[in-house]
Order: structure tokens, then C-alpha cells, then sequence
């Protein structure tokens, strides 16, 4: 799975940066309390996270962290029709999730909806819900330091996992080796023909189900992670050198995710915290 968050106008880190976080999903009952998981991150060297809603325990365990913060509007029908169609709702939402918690939780970005679908009746209120947000975010003087946008969705062996020999794919005088830039690399040019030559793009979910199905192993899972992390630090064929900021999905297992089984098994850590696989995060 590969989630994509567009940034208008943002300047990726600089090289030598890290460029790793982890997203941080809690639809799990074994999982460890909030401020054992942002001990968790520091302990591990992970500097910055993804959230999916704004779970106030979460938010306070972060104060005085300095962990960075990908905070999500969640992707529900009535919250994201009512912030595109009212503007105070979304000043509100700001105060209540964004201000009240700012500066002691470093807020990077504000995403709002994850994966929505382009087709679904949804959609609709993704952009409004955005600008509504974003002027909360300046009104509140805050737009130089956290940027608002929303995650769209892109559907991800060797050339996946990034052990392929050589190139597999040419395109004019692109060489791709693996499935990662490919997709990256589409991206950039498809908002390069709209207009968006100033977009900068950060990876905001990638990860690897170690079972459930096909091909989610551990061994694969185990690849992926740790060849994606020495990846991301040399940009792809179209923007080489520039690290890419992308976050690995997902700290730990969520025995209680809907859909796939796969969808269970995608934690870097078991909910014991005790680490699954063997990677160094920065």
C-alpha cells in the first residue's frame, strides 16, 4: 500500500535529514497506552508520526516530544460535509485539535481525508473541507508551519521490494529498478501536465503485511522495510538526491481492522513492543 500527501509549495528535508516516520493507527485492543507509544518512537529514534484522528490521549502524550505530526481529519461523510460547508466548524475543529495543543506538539501537516475515493460521493467536500481548514490554520497565523492537503491513494516481487537486478521498466531516459520510483516518479509528472510543476510530494503511508495473504510474509515484509528506509534517502530518477518524506505504515498490528486480513498485519512492532523485524528507523 502506498498513501501520497501533495504539498503545495513545500521543500522537501534536506539530505541527511531524516526522511523516516511511522504512522500510528489504534484500531487494536492489546495495544500499549499513548504515552508508552510516544515513548516508543523516541526510543527508537522515530522522529516524526502519522495519527489518524484527533485522539486527544495521543495528542497530549506528544506534548513536549518533539515528534512531528501528520494529524488526519478522518474521512467521514458528515465531519468532512459539514468542515467544506462551514467554516466556523472548521475554525472550531482547529482549536480544538491544532491550537490548544500547539507549540508543545509540532505539527507538520494536516491532512484532511485519507484515500478518498474520487468517485464516491465524498469527494466533493475533500477540496472545500481543505480550504476551510487552511484558513483556520491562517487566521491562526500558523500556515508557514503546517501545511494542509489530504493523502490520495495509489494500489502497490522483486521489483516491489526493491531487490530487483537491474532495470526493469525505461521510460525515455528514466531507468526504474523498482516499483516505488516508478509510481513516485508517475505521480510527479501527472501534476506537472495540471499545472503543479511547484508540488512536492511526501509518502504518507507505505508498508508491507507480514501475513494474510499472498506474498505477506515476514521475510518479504522484513525486505521491504529496511530497503525502503535506505531508499527514500536518494530521491528517484526524476528528482535524484533529494531525500523523499515518507512514513512507514504502521507502528503495530490492529487485530481489530475491518476488510482483509492482511489489513492486521502490517505493525513494525507487536502490541507488546516488542520490535517485529530488525531496522533502524534514522
Amino acid at each position: 500500500m502506498v498513501s501520497i500527501l501533495l504539498l503545495l509549495g513545500l521543500l522537501l528535508p534536506a539530505i541527511g535529514a531524516q526522511s523516516v516516520g511511522v504512522c500510528n493507527g489504534r484500531l487494536g485492543d492489546n495495544l500499549p497506552s499513548e504515552q508508552e507509544v510516544v515513548d516508543l518512537y523516541r526510543a527508537n529514534g522515530i522522529g516524526r508520526m502519522r495519527i489518524y484522528d484527533p485522539n486527544q490521549a495521543t495528542l497530549q502524550a506528544l506534548r513536549g516530544s518533539n515528534i512531528e505530526l501528520i494529524l488526519d481529519v478522518p474521512t467521514s461523510d458528515d465531519l468532512l460535509q459539514t468542515l467544506a460547508s462551514d467554516a466556523s466548524a472548521a475554525t472550531q475543529w482547529v482549536q480544538n485539535n491544532v491550537i490548544n495543543y500547539f507549540p508543545a506538539v509540532k505539527f507538520r501537516y494536516i491532512s484532511v481525508g485519507n484515500e478518498v475515493d474520487p468517485n464516491s460521493g465524498t469527494a466533493q467536500f475533500v477540496l472545500p473541507a481543505m480550504q476551510n481548514i487552511y484558513k483556520a490554520i491562517a487566521a491562526a497565523g500558523l500556515q508557514d508551519q503546517i501545511k494542509v492537503s489530504t493523502a490520495t491513494y495509489s494500489a502497490l516481487l522483486p521489483y516491489a521490494l526493491f531487490t530487483a537486478p537491474g532495470v526493469v521498466v525505461q521510460d525515455n531516459s528514466y531507468q526504474y529498478s523498482n516499483l516505488f520510483d516508478a509510481m513516485l516518479d508517475a505521480m510527479y509528472s501527472a501534476v506537472e501536465k495540471v499545472g503543479g510543476q511547484g508540488l512536492e510530494i511526501v509518502v504518507s503511508e507505505s508498508g508491507w503485511p507480514s501475513e494474510g495473504g499472498n506474498a505477506a510474509t515476514t521475510d518479504n515484509a522484513s525486505t521491504y522495510y529496511r530497503n525502503l528506509i535506505n531508499h527514500v534517502k536518494g530521491g528517484t530518477p526524476k528528482k535524484p538526491g533529494n531525500a523523499i518524506e515518507t512514513y512507514l505504515f504502521a507502528m503495530f498490528d490492529e487485530n481489530l481492522k475491518p476488510n482483509a486480513e492482511t489489513e492486521k498485519h502490517f505493525g513494525l512492532f507487536y502490541p507488546n513492543k516488542q520490535p517485529k523485524y530488525q531496522v533502524t528507523f534514522n
